[in-house]
């Protein structure tokens, strides 16, 4: 079985790799799976514990995120202050919209904001696509010139800028109207379909890596835009951060995004080749991807 031939310059580096050709009669090409469980410790790269957060909801479950200090430096930088001075201990979720966004943190009846945490940081939307990793797909995408991944990040680009892309498990700051009242007292996480029309609209500061079951299985509100009543916020117990030396960290790793395992696995996902698959897609879009990450052995 033969891939289609688009599929040849998926993220323009087949040309310096194997593509999957033709297959025994019987056979079917690797799947996604198979590529994942057959790829080297190369292929993968350490998340450092320095840009993970823990937070634990009230009953014990817990979501664990990675933030990204090069897409959004200052956000990143009000989110590690505000667990450190534990702002969003005793906060709560505040807010389940279904297909859409699950919302916490925000303005605090109890406290104001830390004095050293600035209420207003120029928006980090978009930053300058020079000297940025990049490997891009080949496919089209509705909301960007090019889409692709930055050292594991999926994103968008045009000529000039890059930005990240508000795909399943993305995390970023809430705001008001103008661009620069963004400051990390509230997040939230998409937990249904891509939000891409958000992208450069508000500032992507991480994603979640463990605990998207959490986020996704909490209950909707039954307000407009799925607020909750007060009554019933899902109460947030801590929120943790790490250090690179810290003993009790979480351990994950993610798939590298520049290497030929990840183009296999791209193949694969954009052209399912099994029994199963009547038609393939032949194309696969940002999103749906779905990097993988994972427990360190």
């Amino acid at each position: 079985m033969r891939l289609p031939p688009r599929i040849a310059v998926a993220l323009g580096l087949l040309a310096a790799q194997p593509v999957l050709g033709a297959e025994p009669a019987g056979k079917f090409p690797p799947t996604a799976a198979d590529i994942l469980a057959a790829a080297p410790a190369t292929a993968w790269r350490p998340i450092p514990a320095e840009n993970l957060l823990r937070m634990e909801l009230a009953d014990g479950r817990a979501v664990i995120i990675e933030l990204t200090p090069v897409f959004a430096p200052q956000h990143v930088a009000n989110i590690r202050s505000l667990v450190r001075q534990k702002w969003f201990d005793g906060n709560a979720i505040v807010r389940v919209r279904d297909n859409y966004v699950a919302q916490w943190g925000g303005a605090r009846d109890d406290r104001a904001v830390p004095a050293d945490v600035p209420t207003q940081i120029p928006a980090e939307y978009e930053r300058p696509l020079k000297g940025v990793p990049f490997t891009p797909l080949p496919f089209p995408d509705s909301y960007a010139p090019r889409t692709g991944f930055s050292d594991t990040w999926p994103v968008g680009a045009d000529a000039n800028n890059i930005w990240l892309t508000h795909c399943y498990g993305a995390v970023a700051v809430g705001r008001s109207n103008a661009p620069d009242t963004g400051s990390g007292i509230e997040l939230y996480a998409i937990i249904g379909h891509a939000q891409r029309h958000m992208d450069r609209n508000l500032a992507v500061v991480g994603r979640v890596v463990e605990g998207m079951d959490v986020l996704s299985a909490l209950p909707r509100g039954p307000a407009p835009q799925g607020n909750y009543e007060k009554a019933n916020f899902i109460p947030i117990a801590k929120t943790q951060g790490f250090s690179a030396s810290d003993a009790a960290a979480p351990r994950f790793e993610v798939l590298r995004t520049d290497t030929p395992t990840f183009t296999q696995y791209v193949n694969a996902r954009a052209n399912r080749l099994d029994a199963f698959y009547a038609k393939p897609a032949a194309g696969i879009d940002v999103c749906n991807v779905q990097v993988p990450i994972q427990r360190r052995k």
